[in-house]
């Protein structure tokens, strides 16, 4: 899901905040001369369309998607997912008119949300490759006389050996292949990020067993589903435990994570903490036999998937077919985030949902698949579509007719901006909960209203809405169980609504989403049953 932020030392928790993937482009003094007359300041709560130039604090920058920068959200061009630097602002400007504004949103909400943050120094563009230097997502290095961007925060990967389009997982991309002037200063050193994660847990390989028959249809869980992931290694929540005493109230259970092995491979390395691999197999076949399903997910916040062409999209089926008959999976669970490249025009927006056809024609009818997606990825389409806002609303169009259930993560991210409101709705809101449900279920059009990407939407038994577990287990979003007992009635029975309210009832909405059980256990499992008991008086 989310790149949850479970814990600044564990290596696969999604949950940390994190910024978003950033673009920053390569600006000469004769091109800023060229545009600065044609330019006017930046202004906030202003519609700009892709392309646009505007000047900002000294230096110009080019609109990489048609947006609004609410005031309320702290953006302005200095957020790479959003603008691209073009370079010094010189001359004097010759005052032109500004784009049509857009209504101005009122006031920001309390809690306001956070704004994006600022990316670290990136070295001035040019500048020569350093090992030694900490690299921010955006930066512009030089080796060889060829240019490379880096796609997120790096140090010691080699741009040469370490580079390559948007969804093959390297740090690096070439940015250009005419040669960089030289010489060239080494950039500054940036200060290195948080602690660094923990190693993944070992692996705990046995040999295979003989090929299990492929996983039968396990008995449906109730109408109305509280779904959680199951962590497959230790963090500060507490140490992997066997499937076998996840808490009753959970109707499916997701594991997590899959590992990328290369080359389109997905793996499966067992914590030890599960009970052994046999003990494994024998919990998920007893979870399946109560009626709950046992799902794998790929991605998390370092993870990635590697599916770029034909042939990887081969051997992610072949070996993820492997894994759920091996396992018992009743399917799986795509949770790809800012490390995984999906991106506008990436070949994974595609090529992933080929696989996923070729996996269930394979698995058969009790194929189970679940998606859960950082909210930028999908209702962020409505504020700006391109980069990775809306990023997923073709990857959930494409898989419509196989997708069991979505469940986008509403945390670590902040306020989102709705057709319902002309302010962002805060984290942890019912109004923010019952909004983005609603446009999840009633569809809406990209770049506010104006295109050009329609999501038709989903049948309301499709959507759930995913929420940290507890106050340890996210940096923001949290919820009460009162506040997601009201938002489950609102958009269920239409009581309990406040300012957003849907038009009809949704009584066969999914459920409830969370990261995680095992952060739910550390807490003394009220989220679970607090929401398992509102769940079960829903219609």
């Amino acid at each position: 899901m989310t790149a949850p932020i479970h814990s600044a030392v564990q290596r696969r928790s999604r949950r940390h905040a994190r910024s978003l993937r950033s673009w920053v482009a390569l600006g000469t003094t004769a091109f800023a001369m060229q545009v600065f007359a044609q330019t006017a300041a930046w202004k906030p709560d202003t519609y700009y369309t892709a392309g646009t130039v505007v000047s900002y604090n000294g230096q110009l920058y080019r609109a990489n998607v048609n947006q609004t920068d609410y005031s309320s959200t702290g953006w302005n061009p200095t957020n790479a997912s959003l603008w691209t630097l073009v370079g010094p602002a010189t001359g004097s400007p010759t005052p032109s008119p500004a784009p049509s504004p857009s209504p101005s949103p009122s006031p920001s909400p309390s809690p306001s949300p956070s704004p994006s943050p600022s990316p670290s120094p990136a070295p001035a563009p040019n500048g020569a490759w350093s090992a030694t230097t900490a690299y921010s997502g955006g930066a512009i290095v030089s080796e060889g006389g060829v240019l490379y961007r880096a796609n997120w925060w790096t140090q010691g990967d080699r741009p040469s050996t370490h580079n390559g389009p948007a969804g093959t997982g390297q740090p690096w991309t070439i940015y250009s292949g005419t040669p960089a002037p030289s010489p060239a200063p080494t950039p500054a050193p940036t200060p290195s990020p948080s602690p660094s994660p923990s190693p993944s847990p070992s692996p705990s390989p046995s040999p295979s067993p003989s090929p299990a028959p492929s996983p039968g249809p396990a008995p449906a869980p109730g109408a109305h589903q509280l779904i959680g992931y199951w962590h497959n290694f230790t963090n500060p929540s507490g140490a992997t435990f066997p499937i076998s005493e996840v808490p009753s109230d959970y109707d499916v259970i997701v594991v997590a994570f899959a590992d990328d092995a290369g080359n389109g491979n997905i793996a499966f390395n067992l914590d030890s903490g599960a009970g052994g691999e046999s003990r494994f197999i024998a919990d998920v076949a007893a979870a399946r036999a109560k009626g709950k399903k046992v799902v794998l997910s790929f991605g998390g916040q370092n993870g990635t998937v590697t599916l770029n062409n034909a042939t990887q999209v081969s051997n992610f089926v072949n070996s993820v077919e492997a894994i759920m008959r091996r396992y018992g999976f009743d399917g799986i669970d795509i949770d790809l985030e800012s490390g995984a490249g999906v991106t506008a025009g990436a070949a994974v927006q595609t090529n992933l949902v080929t696989a996923v056809k070729q996996l269930k024609a394979r698995i058969g009818s009790g194929f189970y698949l679940s998606m859960a997606p950082e909210h930028p990825y999908v209702q962020g389409g409505f504020v700006a579509y391109g980069g990775i806002w809306g990023a997923y609303l073709p990857i959930i169009d494409g898989l419509r007719n196989e997708l069991n259930v979505l469940h986008v993560q509403y945390y670590n991210n902040g306020a989102v901006y709705t057709p319902y409101a002309t302010q962002g709705l805060a984290e942890g809101s019912a109004d923010m909960l019952v909004a983005t449900s609603r446009m999840l279920i009633e569809g809406f059009t990209t770049n506010n209203g104006t295109g050009p990407y329609v999501f038709k939407g989903l049948r309301p038994d499709q959507v759930a809405f995913g929420l940290p577990s507890g106050p340890s287990s996210a940096n923001s979003g949290q919820a009460s169980v009162a506040t997601i007992t009201a938002a489950l009635n609102c958009l269920t029975k239409l009581t309990q609504c406040g300012a957003i309210k849907p038009p009809v009832a949704y009584p066969t909405l999914r459920g409830v989403m969370t990261w995680s059980i095992n952060w739910d256990r550390h807490d003394g499992l009220a989220f679970s049953r607090g929401v398992r008991a509102s769940l079960n008086a829903l219609p």
